[in-house]
């Protein structure tokens, strides 16, 4: 298996963090990522509204891969631009206001950009006393306030700013010595520094592929559509890899390689799954298997677009996911580790080209009545 360069993961990782990019704010990390592929040595191109396919040329087109990963974070968006010059904000992305608060933030207007920190409706103990500890957590008990002259609705209107206008919040990037990474938004820039890793590491030591890779960056997955119009035709398997979630009841991990069974759409497709895990165990990458019941990915809206493929999850074991998260550096490598392994690995149902056929190559799963044949075949 290539070495995966430790030092190139994590400086790419903490340039994606650099740049903002809230789901409907990606032309940005789209060019940044654009340039990084092209530098890479790969061929680079983008869909109308930006997602990103890069290839990596194998042996043969037809049956080809896909390995996607979302560049688009959480966010918010001016609701509204109230009487005290404050703003009303609405989530981008399914997250606690509670995450928000105190949190520093840049707005991004028609004419320009300024600070602000997101605040709760009481913020100052000296005027509110014991009512700061007491009052209601939403998004209508927060409000962002401007670093600029703004006191009431015409000074902000007389500042450019609109409802709709995006609003990025810092992410607090800190790369520790002993590995663990503290950050927003590590959901998903990490899973992209480890598609990027793994590429480097593959274009490194020449790796021959059996068929085309299509290394995908998505920019719409913290909103539900990912990956749903972004596949090629000859694509008859996709990998995303995400955060898992190292909460109490799950069985995700901080290191190694976290496998989704299952989402809250559904479970994974059985065969992809199982050769995941056969490449975890023969290249002795660290690994667990969980399953998440309030999460989706890029997977799920590939699938609910119509493609006819198989999907699997692979993730990165993040604690408090969707807040100020933490994850490890040995996940990361383990990750880009088994990138590499599968897109080098060989094609074992040759059936899956045919986008109808009969059952000759089908596939088998266990049953109580006999076991699997020991040349049950695999993707």
């Amino acid at each position: 298996m290539p070495t995966i360069d430790s030092e190139y993961l994590k400086d790419v990782l903490r340039r994606l963090l650099e740049v903002p990019s809230p789901s409907g704010y990606t032309d940005a990390i789209v060019r940044v990522v654009c340039k990084e592929l092209d530098r890479l040595g790969l061929e680079v191109s983008a869909t109308r509204r930006g997602a990103i396919l890069a290839l990596y040329k194998g042996a043969k087109s037809e049956g080809s891969r896909a390995i996607v990963a979302h560049l688009d974070t959480l966010g918010a968006t001016v609701k509204r631009i109230k009487d005290n010059g404050r703003l009303e904000l609405v989530p981008i992305g399914t997250w606690s206001a509670r995450a928000a608060e105190t949190t520093r933030c840049t707005l991004f207007t028609d004419e320009g950009t300024f600070r602000g920190t997101v605040l709760p409706l009481k913020a100052s103990g000296h005027t509110f006393n014991q009512e700061i500890d007491v009052q209601g957590v939403g998004w209508k008990h927060v409000e962002l306030r401007i670093d600029a002259d703004a006191s009431d609705r015409a000074s902000v209107a007389a500042l450019g700013v609109n409802v709709g206008d995006s609003v990025a919040f810092d992410p607090g990037t800190e790369m520790l010595d002993n590995g663990y990474i503290v950050s927003r938004y590590l959901d998903d820039k990490a899973g992209c520094a480890s598609m990027l890793a793994a590429i480097k590491a593959m274009k490194d030591a020449g790796v021959k592929t059996p068929v085309d890779i299509h290394f995908i960056f998505t920019i719409t997955e913290e909103v539900g559509s990912g990956a749903s119009a972004v596949l090629l035709e000859d694509v008859v398997a996709m990998v995303s890899i995400d955060n898992g979630t190292t909460a109490q009841g799950q069985n995700s991990a901080e290191t190694g390689v976290t496998i989704g069974m299952a989402d809250e759409v559904g479970p994974f497709d059985y065969h992809l799954t199982r050769k995941l895990i056969r490449l975890c165990e023969e290249n002795d990458i660290p690994h667990q298997r969980d399953v998440f019941r309030y999460y989706r990915s890029d997977s799920a809206s590939a699938v609910g677009g119509g493609a006819d493929v198989r999907t699997a999850l692979i993730t990165f074991g993040v604690d408090a996911s969707h807040s100020y998260e933490r994850i490890h550096l040995n996940a990361l490598e383990s990750i880009a580790g088994l990138v590499c392994a599968y897109a080098a690995s060989p094609v074992e149902i040759r059936r899956d080209t045919e986008e109808l056929a009969d059952l000759k190559g089908f596939t088998t799963q266990p049953t109580d009545r006999a076991p699997a044949s020991s040349d049950e075949p695999e993707i």
